[in-house]
C-alpha cells in the first residue's frame, strides 16, 4: 500500500526492524496496531514492507500526534511484547517531510 495524497509539511515515523524466529502472534498484532493507529488524531497513513528486514512508515500531522500514539496503552503493550519476543533489533526515526514529489504513468 502506498499513500499518495499527503500535503507537506507532515511527519513520517520510520520503523525498521529485524525479527526473531518466534513470530507467533506478530502479524495479528501488527494488523491490530495499524487499525488502532487509524483511529488516532493526526494519523495520515501507513506504508510497509515486511520480510527479512521490516520497514514501516507511518505519517502524522504533527509531533504531538506521534507522542499520543507512542503513549497509547495498547501500542505500549504491543511494543513491549515486540521487545520481549519478536524483535532482534529495531530503529525508529522521526522526520519532518517538507517536500515530496512522484511519478505516475
Amino acid at each position: 500500500m502506498i499513500v499518495y495524497s499527503l500535503k507537506p509539511p507532515y511527519y513520517a515515523v520510520i520503523f525498521t526492524s529485524t525479527v526473531t524466529n518466534d513470530l507467533d502472534g506478530y502479524e495479528e498484532t501488527a494488523n491490530k496496531m495499524e487499525e488502532l493507529a487509524k483511529e488516532q488524531p493526526g494519523y495520515l497513513g501507513i506504508e510497509y514492507a515486511r520480510s527479512e528486514v521490516g520497514i514501516t512508515v507511518s505519517y502524522w500531522k504533527d509531533l504531538n500526534s506521534i507522542t499520543q500514539w507512542k503513549n497509547n496503552i495498547e501500542h505500549t503493550a504491543a511494543r513491549e511484547l515486540g521487545r520481549k519476543k519478536w524483535y532482534q533489533k529495531y530503529q525508529l526515526r522521526i522526520c519532518k517531510v517538507e517536500r515530496e514529489y512522484g511519478f505516475e504513468r
